[in-house]
């Protein structure tokens, strides 16, 4: 199995606050995991340190062949092309339309050819059924449809990890699930998922293995079988 993701003994802090000790997960490649937890529970300090918003400082981590404690500020940038962030309040640029959205990450992080990067919105579009509204500005889509988008572009550069904070976060359950089976297609089509949600309904819906912040701790939820 291809490791994508590996803490060890790792220590989360938030400045000088220990957040979460003693981490030890591992997510392979094609995995989806479910990050579970209350509010305050440490589920958004965990993902920042994977996506270097926070240092990792104690432990081991090694995520997408980056090593987590020795990571440099200038490796950060490449650290977050290969992973693909998915936000709950969504981040997109409201002065532009959602073609121009897609365009503006893929000229960041060194796309040039016109052609090559019309064709790369397109496919990620289709992928999560929003082909025909790349022309819309955000304020003129629906929040499930704008998650699509930012799911869209989570997976532009072909991330080895997505990271879903709380996708579902602001949605209503009919649109959480539409959503949750948009993830579950790219999961299906080999890409691998990390999803912090408080949404225990779609984990009912959508059993897989799951990962639980609490007191200080992260450690994986058995969970029965009906």
């Amino acid at each position: 199995m291809q490791k994508i993701l590996q803490l060890k003994n790792a220590a989360i802090y938030q400045g000088d606050n220990l957040i979460l000790n003693n981490v030890n997960v591992e997510i392979n490649k094609g995995d989806f995991v479910y990050l579970i937890g209350k509010t305050g529970t440490g589920k958004s300090s965990f993902m920042k340190t994977l996506y270097g918003d926070l240092p990792l400082t104690e432990g081991e981590g090694n995520i997408v062949d980056y090593d987590l404690k020795n990571l440099k500020e200038k490796d950060i940038p490449f650290l977050r092309r290969k992973l693909g962030v998915v936000f709950q309040d969504f981040k997109l640029l409201t002065d532009r339309t959602i073609n121009d959205n897609l365009m503006f990450v893929l000229k960041a992080t060194g796309w040039k050819d016109k052609t090559e990067i019309d064709t790369r919105i397109e496919e990620v579009l289709a992928k999560v059924d929003m082909k025909t509204k790349g022309f819309k500005y955000p304020h003129e889509l629906s929040g499930g449809e704008q998650q699509r988008v930012a799911i869209a572009r989570a997976l532009l550069n072909n991330p080895e990890l997505i990271l879903a904070d709380e996708p579902t976060g602001n949605l209503d359950p009919q649109t959480s699930v539409e959503v949750m089976e948009v993830l579950q297609d790219i999961n299906k089509n080999g890409n691998t998922i990390l999803m912090a949600t408080h949404d225990y309904a779609l984990l009912l819906k959508y059993p897989s293995k799951t990962l639980k912040c609490d007191e200080n701790a992260v450690y994986e939820v058995v969970q029965r079988k009906n």
